[in-house]
């Protein structure tokens, strides 16, 4: 980011820049970081350490310094292993570690834990909504009763109106699907909007997923409903006002 809003499309490398009244020259850049806590528009340089006590804070003492621990280390044998190098070099531990690490674990326990309640949420709200579409066809087998007795004595097999019914429940799911996706995009892209920090990213298998969700959850509850249409009688469905 540094590199890109001082220098636009120039090469930055071996140009000069002043760091308060401390002129420095550029001698490499710095891979974006997509595993930070904080937000990526932050500009940032490094500079010896030796540099910023000497020219800069005028300090005789590193408040702080950081360490990253390769892939394959394991952080607390790599956490003990600072400790005590600190103890030996300074006699005492007049310091204190913050270990990363943990905040990774209970970042990922707490999106465990979301994402868990997330699921259980959206699967009662897909039962609820199945049971909501069942009594829907329900009511419309019942309102449709002598049509489809005309249907019966006109030629249609049971099949037939059992798969008119089931297309119809596959409709309504994917209507409300659809509805729900847009619902979405729309709260997606005006979060994005007032929240640049984090952004959105639309995920299409995702979307593909919601949409068979919704042909599954039509077929499942609207098969009753079907079935009771495909086994009316005839003669008994017409004679029904």
């Amino acid at each position: 980011n540094t590199a890109n809003r001082l220098f636009a499309k120039q090469n930055p490398i071996g140009q000069i820049m002043h760091a308060g009244s401390l002129p420095v020259r550029i001698i490499g850049i710095v891979k974006r970081d997509q595993q930070g806590f904080g937000s990526n528009e932050n500009l940032n340089i490094w500079l010896p350490y030796t540099t910023v006590m000497n020219r800069i804070t005028g300090q005789t003492s590193l408040r702080s310094i950081t360490v990253r621990v390769k892939d394959n280390v394991d952080m607390a044998v790599a956490e003990q292993a600072v400790t005590q190098l600190l103890i030996q070099r300074h006699g005492s531990k007049d310091f204190f570690i913050f270990n990363t690490d943990s905040v990774r674990q209970m970042v990922e326990s707490t999106t465990a834990t979301m994402t868990l309640l997330v699921s259980m949420i959206a699967l009662i709200s897909l039962v609820v909504g199945g049971i909501g579409v069942m009594n829907i066809m329900l009511v419309s087998v019942t309102e449709r009763t002598k049509e489809i007795g005309v249907r019966m004595a006109v030629g249609a097999r049971s099949s037939d109106i059992l798969q008119q019914f089931l297309i119809e429940s596959i409709l309504v799911c994917l209507i409300g699907g659809t509805l729900g996706i847009l619902l979405s995009l729309l709260i997606g892209v005006i979060f994005a909007y007032f929240v640049t920090d984090f952004p959105m990213q639309f995920s299409i298998s995702a979307i593909i997923a919601a949409f068979s969700c919704s042909s599954l959850i039509g077929i499942l509850f609207g098969f009753f409903p079907a079935r009771r249409a495909a086994n009316l009688d005839p003669i008994h469905a017409l004679e029904r006002e």
